[in-house]
């Protein structure tokens, strides 16, 4: 049975645990963030046959409470397209974003859902915008058992965002579901690994806008359905920017400050293996501690 069947399914009877959840009495764990100011600078990278795309990433916000915070941030892209698509490097800032978060911990599972909003600032003919206002709406629940944390989401929107895993090749305009199934296992002090299996259901017309074409023909490319291979601007039906597939990875938190992580993504729809990285620094959590002292 294809993953895209068993997703909603999986994710729906999960997302009846967040209601049953809300009723419970208990003490929640520990937060592990605190209240007030957050920052993060995250820099990343994607690594396929399309090519390479990095991506550094500055946010600023606010915590008001252990369940409510807000965070504005801006993403810088570097893009070398492989020489099978034609394009040419390029580099330039994405669309700025603004995002609202809650979240609420409790014995029987964690809940959190974030709502974000991207301005649509940057240049669509290098695949960076749509040139129109966009926005993502998704669910997270999950559960530890140990050392196993089992996790899934659910999320409506009028794009198709990046992922720490996987920053891809296109952007796109229009509605989609999107759904994703997997767990994390805390390994050994600062190491973690996990893997999750996902799907993008796209409804109604789409238009990609390739980050990496410079309009060659690439007939392999154009029979996995990778439209933004040969087109920097496609206009369809919801099949050119549907997807589903995999990722792995493994976490690495050696400082109170600093995450890394080491991924590979593989999309059965495009016929597509990426391996991916990212760097983070936590500096609301090294300003927090800092006044501490």
């Amino acid at each position: 049975m294809r993953l895209q069947t068993l997703l909603p399914a999986i994710v729906i009877a999960i997302a009846a645990l967040v209601a049953t959840s809300s009723a419970q009495t208990g003490s929640p764990r520990a937060e592990q963030d605190d209240t007030g100011f957050a920052s993060y600078v995250e820099f990343g990278g994607t690594h396929n046959a399309d090519g390479m795309i990095y991506d550094l990433t500055t946010s600023v916000g606010y915590n008001f409470s252990k369940h409510f915070g807000m965070d504005v941030g801006l993403p810088i892209y570097f893009i070398r397209p492989s020489s099978t698509t034609g394009g040419t490097a390029s580099n330039g800032i994405g669309n700025p974003f603004a995002d609202v978060h809650v979240r609420w911990l409790s014995p029987v599972v964690n809940f959190g859902s974030t709502l974000t909003g991207f301005a649509p600032v940057a240049d669509s003919k290098k695949g960076l915008s749509t040139g129109r206002g966009t926005f993502d709406w998704t669910n997270h629940i999950d559960h530890s058992f140990s050392n196993l944390t089992p996790f899934g989401e659910l999320g409506l929107s009028n794009t198709i965002a990046d992922s720490k895993l996987f920053l891809r090749p296109f952007t796109t305009l229009g509605f989609n579901t999107h759904f994703q199934l997997g767990a994390n296992y805390d390994l050994w002090k600062i190491f973690s690994v996990g893997a999750a299996g996902y799907d993008i259901v796209p409804t109604g017309q789409q238009t990609v806008f390739s980050k990496v074409s410079g309009g060659s023909a690439n007939a392999i490319a154009a029979s996995h359905g990778q439209v933004f291979a040969n087109n920097q601007q496609t206009t369809g039906t919801a099949d050119i920017a549907k997807d589903h597939g995999f990722s792995t990875w493994v976490d690495a938190s050696p400082g109170h400050y600093v995450d890394m992580e080491l991924g590979f993504t593989r999309s059965m729809h495009y016929d597509l293996n990426s391996v991916s990285f990212t760097i983070g620094l936590n500096l609301g959590k090294l300003y927090r501690d800092s006044n501490k002292k």
